[in-house]
């Protein structure tokens, strides 16, 4: 015998009226035929086991809250990228890049180590040779090695391996261009990231190494205004690397869905074409193959502004036209590849 079901008593949630808590669970059988009837669109249900049923309202309601104003979405992405070097929760940096830039940057600080060797155990040929002086200053930024042979293009091309392309592969510009980001501030924080660490590496530590010599030496105020402008010339020549690194950099980021290629790249532009306009020099003796090394380019501008005797013979015009082509194409290439990012996974 069958108890009799009372309607009220039916577990439901009815276009947003709360019912009770579904339990049980019920079958449903629907057969379609090939035959007459079709055209009205209806099935026959079975009705076996439980009655009842939940009948869900799904309603989106659009978000009338207010927008955090544009510079903390910047900052977000900003320290998103920063913070994951020293804190969990943000972009997870691995412990191998971690360790190359912390090996970079006690390697960067050697000519410091020996200029305090030098006054601690009294050698003047060791501290004159390691100590601050025009040519050191240019060598700490603009040395071709260790420093720009390996130091400064391994860590740009672990930074900018998969700062724009893995957005592109797995599908992250998504969660960007979906928020109000515009692209031109997605595109300014990443260059500002990357920035950040090469100033750090470069221009950081050959501030380090200026103070330090100071406060090892105790030097006076007269020497402080003899070579401070020396040492400005090297931080302007410092950030003109990083700008120039970071802007090649995030343009072959930008045109890559993986980390080798752009890594790979990267070191190839800088490195291969310093190989490849050294040998045409030796076989031509003509300097204005260097033109086509962006390192070259900015290693006679910096030789330009300390003061120093060139070693190239074409005229520095050449070289900041040069550097000046770098980059414009670079950035071309980055802002129209961030710009052609769709809201989806690509």
């Amino acid at each position: 015998m069958t108890e009799d079901i009372d309607i009220d008593d039916i577990d439901a949630e009815f276009l947003g009226q709360e019912g009770k808590a579904v339990s049980g669970t019920s079958r449903m059988e629907a057969a379609y035929g090939s035959g007459d009837g079709d055209d009205d669109l209806t099935a026959q249900v079975a009705k076996t086991g439980v009655v009842a049923g939940t009948i869900f309202d799904t309603s989106y309601r659009p978000w009338r809250g207010e927008l955090n104003p544009r510079w903390m979405r910047n900052w977000s992405m900003l320290r998103h990228h920063l913070l994951g070097f020293v804190k969990k929760g943000h972009r997870p940096w691995s412990i191998w890049m971690k360790l190359a830039l912390f090996g970079c940057l006690i390697g960067a600080m050697g000519d410091l180590a020996m200029a305090f060797l030098g006054t601690v155990i009294g050698d003047t040929d060791l501290y004159r040779m390691f100590g601050v002086s025009r040519g050191n200053l240019y060598g700490h930024v603009l040395g071709f090695f260790p420093r720009n042979a390996l130091c400064f293009p391994l860590i740009a091309a672990l930074l900018i391996g998969g700062m724009i392309s893995e957005d592109r592969r797995h599908g992250t510009s998504a969660i960007y261009f979906s928020r109000p980001i515009e692209r031109r501030d997605y595109t300014a924080m990443k260059f500002l990231t990357v920035a950040i660490v090469l100033s750090i590496l470069i221009v950081g530590t050959l501030a380090i190494y200026y103070l330090g010599d100071i406060l090892l030496r105790g030097e006076g105020w007269s020497w402080l205004l003899d070579t401070f402008p020396m040492f400005l010339a090297a931080a302007l020549a410092g950030f003109l690397l990083v700008f120039t690194y970071t802007s090649i950099g995030l343009a072959l980021s930008s045109v890559s869905q993986g980390r080798f290629f752009p890594a790979v790249a990267f070191l190839a532009i800088f490195l291969v074409s310093k190989l490849l306009a050294f040998l045409i020099w030796q076989l031509f003796e003509r300097s204005v193959i260097y033109l086509i090394s962006p390192y070259d380019c900015i290693a006679h501008l910096g030789q330009t502004m300390l003061g120093l005797s060139s070693s190239y013979e074409h005229p520095w015009t050449w070289s900041l036209v040069s550097i000046l082509v770098f980059n414009a194409v670079a950035l071309y290439v980055l802002t129209s590849r961030v710009s052609s990012m769709e809201v989806t996974r690509e």
